[in-house]
């Protein structure tokens, strides 16, 4: 490499760009320090939180700076980024919180739990920002190689263990399938940058079959239908919180490229994946309805909201009027869905750890009379999860179907309204099971509160009324 090669490559600019990407890392490999270092395993969770912390910092700063266009334009920095950053780190800073006492038999385990979740982070920034398809696939492969591991963690429970080998074999083919897309397009069109893509266009047959395979690929990671099959699985046997990671964060990084890279599709496929939209929202739902288990049910109602986010895919192939239209409504549909479903999960997983069982609708029966806190705080994240007004899930909904309405698909916004009403069905039997019914058996005995999960929650709950009620800062920074 030659100096001004060199120069080119490290610069105030670029570090300042990759600052949030390049804090994870160097957080991982201080934990892994921390952990082989005598005297410096108690460094674990402030490393964690402090690599979170600067990461967020840098995040923060970089709102108000100009779009930054790194690598030969492989990677971008913009205020867009910037908010999937954010988003990203919430939610892995949600389930760590919830994960703090779910371990307590596999303490020494710990350490590489909490590198996973960093490197798993730092995958979805790339993801986020990739401008070509090889860096999207390196990010891609750092956001799912520490997932595999984390889905299989709890190593002596043959569940986790199934739900780790589901995981790793089926990301394995979407990967495959991926990199098969990725030479379709390339022997096409010659590159693999989406800016020249964009331009050279993707209209012959191997250039749409190219397309079609990236898309499925995507499609897996992000749980929607027909590449949803999974997911019940491999919720219910991961950890907890690592399930809480990736019904958020995993779902909001394939997003993040989705809408990024979705001019890669023709105009005329908007219908199609309209249809491909309801026909998720239609199974997550109609799926959920009939689950007992309430983690089995929040996976299917991930793929319920999966299909929600598709649809603003949709409206903004099909010529949404505001350019930026589909984009911001799905910035703001995650933003609610992360705080939402990172709270609900979480919460399964604190009662989890009360029980030392599935939380089933059984099992929630009078909860408000013998931990009133915990079962307002679920309640809460059901209605927002239910699109009931004043919560942040309510103004997500409709910001989405707003987008299907001006881009004149008035028929599936209909449709996807009356999905989620029947959404409602599932989501109430847990507040009336909550408040409305008494316990059928006696009451195990509550664990003592926990401050990580107790600020959690809070912090859950308080993002989504503000997301409901007080939207205006973030709306305004959409614009």
């Amino acid at each position: 490499m030659t100096p001004d090669f060199l120069r080119q490559l490290v610069n105030e600019t670029t570090l300042f760009a990759l600052a949030p990407f390049l804090v994870l890392c160097a957080g991982a490999m201080l934990l892994l320090l921390a952990d082989i270092v005598p005297g410096a395993k108690g460094l674990r969770a402030p490393l964690f939180v402090a690599s979170i912390a600067v990461a967020s910092f840098f995040e923060v700063r970089l709102f108000d700076h100009p779009t930054l266009e790194l690598f030969s334009n492989s990677f971008v920095s913009s205020p867009k980024t910037a908010f999937w950053g954010l988003l990203f780190l919430s939610s892995a800073l949600i389930a760590w919180c919830f994960a703090q006492r779910y371990y307590d038999e596999e303490k020494g385990f710990l350490a590489e739990h909490d590198v996973l979740f960093l490197c798993s982070t730092a995958g979805m920034m790339l993801m986020a920002g990739a401008q070509d398809l090889l860096t999207f696939f390196v990010g891609l492969e750092l956001l799912s190689v520490p997932l595999y591991t984390l889905a299989g963690f709890r190593r002596t429970r043959n569940d986790s263990v199934e739900a780790g080998l589901k995981y790793f074999v089926l990301g394995a083919f979407a990967a495959a399938i991926f990199l098969y897309g990725a030479a379709l397009l390339y022997t096409d069109t010659g590159t693999i940058s989406l800016a020249e893509m964009r331009a050279h266009g993707a209209g012959t047959p191997l250039a749409l079959l190219g397309v079609a395979l990236i898309a499925g690929s995507l499609f897996f990671k992000v749980s929607v239908f027909p590449f949803h099959l999974w997911v019940p699985d491999v919720y219910q046997g991961s950890p907890t919180p690592v399930t809480a990671l990736m019904a958020t964060g995993t779902k909001a990084a394939g997003f993040a490229f989705l809408l990024n890279a979705a001019f890669l599709l023709p105009k005329s496929a908007a219908t199609t994946v309209a249809v491909i939209a309801l026909a998720t929202m239609a199974a997550g739902n109609l799926g959920a309805l009939v689950q007992t288990d309430l983690k089995r049910m929040l996976a299917y109602s991930g793929i319920a909201h999966a299909g929600v986010l598709l649809l603003a895919v949709a409206g903004g192939l099909a010529g949404d009027p505001q350019a930026s239209g589909a984009l911001n409504a799905a910035l703001f549909y995650m933003a609610a869905y992360v705080f939402t479903a990172g709270g609900a999960f979480g919460l399964v997983a604190w009662l989890e750890r009360e029980t030392d069982g599935p939380v089933t609708l059984e099992s929630l029966r009078g909860l408000a009379a013998r931990r009133p806190a915990i079962a307002a705080a679920l309640a809460l994240f059901m209605l927002s999860l239910g699109g009931i007004p004043a919560t942040g899930g309510f103004l997500g909904k409709y910001l989405v179907f707003s987008v299907a309405v001006r881009a004149d698909m008035i028929a599936v916004a209909v449709f996807g309204v009356l999905m989620s009403v029947v959404a409602l069905g599932y989501y109430l039997r847990v507040v009336v099971a909550l408040y409305m019914q008494k316990p059928a058996v006696e009451a195990s005995r509550a664990s003592e509160p926990h401050l990580p999960a107790t600020l959690a929650t809070g912090v859950c709950a308080a993002m989504v009324l503000l997301l409901g009620l007080a939207p205006g800062w973030f709306l305004a920074r959409l614009v």
